[in-house]
Order: structure tokens, then C-alpha cells, then sequence
């Protein structure tokens, strides 16, 4: 019996569209993320049965013309003019922005004029109801030829006429945009030609098919908003009120959550000491793995409240209009109006937002952005930042409502930002180019936020910290247990006996004996040997060889710091009951007799996590999107040192 034949089916428009929200209606869990062949360009495919017959979805990148620049709009042109290329699509659906007809119609009338089955959906047909237009569906789809269907991506209503339409023969456009060969010889001049032409025609078209109504109140708010959100002042100021708020509400929302996580473990690893047979196991359990997982799990407020307001502020088309103010401040330190994304991404994690610049057409814009957006204080540093703020920032309210650890939360990411900028700056004068860049930004509607999609986004962020960066931490804890656990030859026999001397059992309580060997035993285990071999090197910046033992782990990833120190501080605790946070503050510096973390320490490997280049990930994602390991290499170095020499300065200065 002959395989079954799989339609293939390319999802095509805007960005903005809602192109992908159709994608996951239609492809549901079903879905895959590749490369498109022979690029680097994220591929999302998806399969779905529709009437018995197997369709296969791909989610192309969001493309405003087929003239394209960038990695990622180029892919649609090159696939849609190659029938061998694995993904040419039977038909393409071009989902487009019924709020904003002229802009879509142009790379949809593009794709027609390919010859290519189209189908035509005008998503967002709500907005458009409540806008000061109205659109003649059946007049549209006899001036185009093809086939036109209404649809509320988000409300998931109109997507069954289309689903059945699917699996029915496909048509090829009746009618061309620019039925005449435009004869100029110049590729430029071509293309503007085009461009002024196809939208004559499209202006003729959208006279028959579009009439006026009275003012829409989403359009009209939308105006108003704009008037004062895009503004060159106020508009920075209301960012940064933003900004303020989220960082107060995650120190402040999230407190009581974190508490009785740290409670929850503190209790359970008792618990676990106190039941199970005393020996290696046991101190594997509580103190490697148990260790590790709780400096995991005890982040996971403030981790998914940052989603939280990171998810809203982009469903609402607010983050559109952030892009759009900082484009002119941008540009004066060498970066594109297209930067911004990335950037603001890069407060989220790296990797992702280190992709997004392949929209960036300008080579040196998108070497510079790569170059500085891990800056950026991305959520792996939040654990660090937020165990050290609470060591020596007072939890305390200013006027009555505003929390001192937030203000300090937010100036650490401002600091990562202004540091983006400058070395963005230095960048421009060094990396030659001839190119010129230019900036253009649909602003959306607003619109209030999908709170299912916000879900849906902070859970799948929640379970990548939790099982990526988790199994990273987990598996660094369990070999430093070890390492903290055993040394070279007798060394632990000696520490044993030599403590045990009568002498000591005179000057000391049976607990501080305890304390002392566990004390002596770390520092000539295997870790101790290796962070007191790093001490020279960082003890100007006010870390002895605790710190450094966790400087080195966390080079797998930031947020490591947290499970190392977890772990260093729980060897030797043979009850277990005190958290992470207690256990630091109650650390003493054996040379001053004050505390370990004092407010110089603290801020100096505060600054060292802000600027040092301590992720593997985005090692390697800089070299898959540069194709050299030149450019990670010359991040690390300059990374780095950026991160030594601002410790230095800072716990120079402070202590």
C-alpha cells in the first residue's frame, strides 16, 4: 500500500500577524524546531490530520517584502523560488493584519505574483470591528483571485472554515499585481520601482473594497496612548517606571513564596538526617543532591514573575513601542533600531536573543549586538543577585512602599544596560563598515494580554531553568560534594586526630570541635585545594576560595554560583537546618573577624556576575551565528576583564 502523501502547507506574513498563534492552533503539541536547510534560521514545523489527510505546517520568520536583507527574510524567497527545496510549499497561507491591509497586501501580492497556491487569512477581524473601517471580504477575494477567510487567532474562531478549506484542491491566483515586467536593469532602482507600483495597486484595489465608519474607540485609544507612551520624554519616563515596578514587585511578591521553599527544604533535609542511617549515601542525599535542587527550586518566584511581566508587556505591544523610543538613543552608539529586540530579549536569557539578530541586516549592527547583548542581566544572574542583595541590602521600605532590594535589583540591570551601550559605542569606532542602515517598525494595536499565552510562556520558561539550568546545577553539586568530601591520601585522618587532642576538648564545646574539623577538612579536600590555588588571583576583589571554587563552576552557567555555594556550605553541616542565605551571613573572615559578605564583598561579585562571560550557551551560540571562533573569543577576553577590573574598583573602593 502506498505511504500516505503528506501536504505541505508554509505559514507566511507580517511579523506581528499572528502568524504563529495560527501555527499553534493548527499544529498544537505536534510541533519540531529544526534548521531551514542549508541555514541556521530557526525551522518550527508542525503536523497535523484534517480530514484524514496529513498536513505538515512551517512557521516561516516574518517578512515584510520576498526583497529581503536579513538571515531570516530571506529564507521565504529562496524556498518559495526552489520546487526541489524540501520544504516548497503546496500552498502557502499568508495570515495578515486586517488592521493594516496596505502594509500586508505587499508581500502577499508578492507571493501571488509567484504563481504559488495562496490562501489569504485577515486575522485580528475583531480589532478591525472595533477600528474606522470596514472591508468587503467577497470584493477583496474577487480583485485578488484567491480565496479569502476571516479569523480571531486568539479567540480561535473562523480556524475550522480554514482547516477544511485545506484539505480541498488548491488554486493558483487568478490575477497578477504587476502583470508587466518592470524593465530596469539596476537591482535597487528595480526594486523601487516595484515597490511604488505594487502599492499603486494595492491603493486601487483597497479603494473598492475598504469604506469608512466612525471612529473606532481601539484605534482611537490607540492614537491617544501613543501620543504620550512613544514621546521622547515621557515616554523614557514611564519605562522606567515600568521598569521600577516589575523589579519592586519581584523582590516583594515573591519574599513570602521563597520563604516557605527555603522552610520546605530546611525541614525535609532534617527530616532526611534524621531517618536515614547515618554514612556516605545519606550525606550524598542531603548535602550534594538535595543541596542542589533547593538552589534551584527556591528561585522559581522571582523567576516566573520576571516572565510574568515580560510576557504582558509584549502581549499588550507595549515592548513595540519600547523598540521604537530607544531606536534614536541607539543609533548614536552604533546600534539599529532592530538591536533593541535583542537587547530587551537578552534580560531573558542570551542565547534566544542572540539568534534574533539575524534580522538585523547591517554586519557591523549585528556584530555589535551580539558582541554586547550578553550584558544584558539576563534571569540566570537573578538567583546570584538576589541571594547577594539579601545579604547585605536591608529589607526594608522607603516612604512606606518602596523596597530598598528592588531599587538595588534594578540598578544592576540598568548597570548591564548602560555597560551594552558604551562598549557598543567603543565597538562602532573599532569594527569598520561601509553599509548603511535604516529602521522600520509597525507599531501594533494595544490589546489586552492573552493570559492563557502569558501562562503557557512562564511555564515552559519556568521548566527550562528548572530542568536545563537544573540538571546543570544538580550534576555540578553532586561532583562538588564529592570534591568537598574526600581528599589526597590521610589528610582527614590528621585533621581528626589532631583535633581530637585533649587539648582541644578543654578550649572548645563538642559542637565547635564539630566545627572546626569540618572547617579544616573542606579547605584540604579536593575543592578547597582548587579554590585556594584561585585565591591569589581574586582575593583584590574581596573573594577567598569559596568564592572562587564557585567562579569556576558557574562558568557552565551563571546561576551555578547558587548550587555551589549551597553545597560548600552544607558539607560538614551535619544537621542541615540553616538555609543558603543564614548559612552565608553567618560566615566570618578568619583575618578581620567580621563578616564574610560584607557590603564591599557583596557589590564586588554583584558587578563580577553583571559583566563577566560565565555561559557556555551563549559561547557556543555566538560562534554558530558568527561562523568564527574569533568573536566568543574576543567576548570572553573583554568580558572578562571588564568584570575583573569593575570588581576591583568597586571593593577598592567600598571596603
Amino acid at each position: 500500500m502506498a505511504a500516505e502523501q503528506t501536504i505541505k502547507i508554509a505559514l507566511a506574513g507580517n511579523p506581528n500577524s499572528g502568524k504563529s498563534t495560527l501555527f499553534n492552533i493548527l499544529t498544537g503539541l505536534n510541533q519540531k524546531i529544526g534548521n531551514f536547510p542549508g541555514v541556521t534560521v530557526d525551522k518550527k514545523s508542525g503536523f497535523a490530520k484534517i480530514n484524514n489527510t496529513q498536513i505538515e505546517f512551517t512557521d516561516f520568520p516574518g517578512s515584510y517584502s520576498l526583497n529581503a536583507l536579513s538571515a531570516d527574510e530571506k529564507v521565504l524567497p529562496d524556498v518559495l523560488a526552489d520546487k526541489n527545496n524540501p520544504v516548497h510549499p503546496d500552498c502557502v497561507v499568508y495570515v495578515a493584519d486586517a488592521t493594516n491591509l496596505r502594509r500586508s497586501l505587499f508581500l502577499c501580492t508578492q507571493i501571488m505574483d509567484t504563481g504559488i497556491p495562496l490562501i489569504l487569512v485577515l486575522n485580528m477581524i475583531d480589532l478591525l470591528e472595533k477600528s474606522d473601517e470596514e472591508i468587503d471580504v467577497v470584493k477583496l477575494s474577487g480583485e485578488l483571485g484567491i480565496k479569502i477567510f476571516t479569523a480571531n487567532a486568539r479567540d480561535k474562531k473562523g480556524i475550522e472554515e480554514l482547516k477544511n478549506s485545506l484539505t480541498e484542491p488548491f488554486e493558483i491566483p487568478k490575477k497578477k499585481i504587476l502583470s508587466s515586467e518592470i524593465t530596469e536593469t539596476d537591482k535597487a532602482k528595480k526594486q523601487r520601482s516595484e515597490t511604488i507600483e505594487r502599492y499603486k495597486a494595492i491603493g486601487e484595489i483597497l479603494k473598492k473594497v475598504v469604506s469608512k465608519k466612525s471612529v473606532g474607540l481601539n484605534s482611537s485609544l490607540t492614537k491617544k496612548l501613543d501620543n504620550i507612551l512613544t514621546h521622547r520624554i515621557f515616554g523614557f519616563l514611564i519605562f522606567f517606571a515600568v521598569l521600577f515596578l516589575v523589579f519592586q514587585s519581584i523582590f516583594s511578591w515573591s519574599a513570602l513564596p521563597m520563604e516557605w521553599i527555603e522552610q520546605l527544604f530546611s525541614s525535609f533535609s532534617e527530616w532526611l538526617l534524621n531517618t536515614l542511617p547515618q554514612g556516605v549515601l545519606t550525606e550524598l542525599v542531603v548535602n550534594g543532591i538535595l543541596a542542589g535542587i533547593s538552589g534551584v527550586v527556591v528561585f522559581i518566584p522571582q523567576i516566573a514573575l520576571l516572565f510574568v511581566f515580560i510576557s504582558i508587556l509584549e502581549d499588550t505591544g507595549y515592548m513595540a513601542r519600547v523598540s521604537f523610543i530607544t531606536d534614536r538613543l541607539l543609533r548614536k552608539f552604533g546600534l539599529n533600531g532592530r538591536s533593541v529586540i535583542p537587547l530587551i530579549s537578552g534580560v531573558a536569557c542570551a542565547v534566544p536573543a542572540i539568534m534574533a539578530t539575524r534580522t538585523i541586516p547591517n554586519w557591523k549592527e549585528r556584530i555589535i549586538t551580539i558582541m554586547v547583548t550578553p550584558l544584558m542581566s539576563c534571569s540566570a544572574r537573578l538567583p546570584v543577585y538576589t541571594l547577594l542583595i539579601s545579604l547585605v541590602v536591608p529589607s526594608e521600605k522607603v516612604f512606606g512602599f518602596l523596597n530598598v532590594q528592588g531599587i538595588a535589583l534594578m540598578v544592576l540591570y540598568l548597570i548591564g544596560f548602560l555597560a551594552a551601550i558604551l562598549v557598543a559605542l567603543v565597538l562602532k569606532f573599532i569594527i569598520k563598515a561601509r553599509e548603511r542602515s535604516f529602521f522600520i517598525m509597525e507599531l501594533p494595536v494595544y490589546r489586552s494580554p492573552r493570559w492563557s499565552s502569558v501562562g503557557l510562556a512562564v511555564v515552559e520558561k519556568v521548566k527550562t531553568f528548572v530542568f536545563e539550568a537544573g540538571k546543570v546545577i544538580v550534576a555540578i553539586s553532586i561532583i562538588l560534594w564529592a570534591l568537598s568530601s574526600y581528599a589526597p591520601g590521610n589528610r582527614f585522618q590528621k585533621i581528626e586526630e589532631h583535633f581530637r587532642a585533649p587539648e582541644f576538648a578543654q578550649q572548645h564545646t563538642p559542637e565547635e570541635l564539630e566545627k572546626l574539623i569540618a572547617t579544616e577538612k573542606l579547605e584540604q579536600s579536593y575543592a578547597g585545594i582548587m579554590g585556594h590555588a584561585l585565591e591569589p588571583v581574586i582575593r583584590p576583589l574581596g573573594f577567598d576560595w569559596k568564592i572562587g571554587i564557585a567562579l569556576v563552576t558557574s562558568f557552565a552557567a551563571r546561576e551555578v554560583f547558587v548550587g555551589t555555594m549551597a553545597t560548600i556550605y552544607s558539607v560538614g553541616d551535619e544537621n542541615n537546618t540553616l538555609s543558603i542565605r543564614e548559612k552565608m551571613q553567618a560566615e566570618i573572615n578568619p583575618e578581620t573577624g567580621e563578616k564574610r559578605y560584607s557590603t564591599a564583598v557583596a557589590f564586588s561579585l554583584m558587578i563580577f556576575y553583571a559583566f563577566a562571560m560565565q555561559c557556555m550557551s551563549t559561547i557556543a551560540i555566538v560562534y554558530s551565528e558568527t561562523k568564527s571562533w574569533k568573536w566568543p573569543a574576543l567576548q570572553f577576553i573583554y568580558m572578562s576583564a571588564l568584570a575583573y577590573l569593575s570588581a576591583l574598583v568597586v571593593y577598592q573602593v567600598m571596603k
